[in-house]
């Protein structure tokens, strides 16, 4: 799995933005982003996202644009998660 963690915190509010790529059991790779408010707990603590891609390459291209406009929105990319 390849992932991407990142995190914004304004005006007091930690937020968070994820993006994975992964394959599955169909010969597929899917691209999932979720994105919300760090630290709230329960199925309201964010939404969630996945698109599917036929190849790796284009998962990985769709998943870098992602995290690019994420890191241009002022996320900062995380070194330890």
């Amino acid at each position: 799995m390849i992932g991407f963690h990142l995190l914004r915190t304004h005006k007091g509010r930690a937020r968070y933005y994820r993006v994975d790529v992964a394959y599955n059991l169909f010969g597929e790779y899917s691209v999932l982003r979720e994105w919300g408010l760090r630290g709230r707990p329960g199925a309201g603590a964010g939404s969630r996202q996945i698109t599917w891609f036929s190849n790796l390459r284009d998962a990985c291209v769709a998943a870098e644009k992602w995290q690019k406009r994420a890191v241009g929105r002022g996320y900062d990319r995380l070194i330890n998660d």
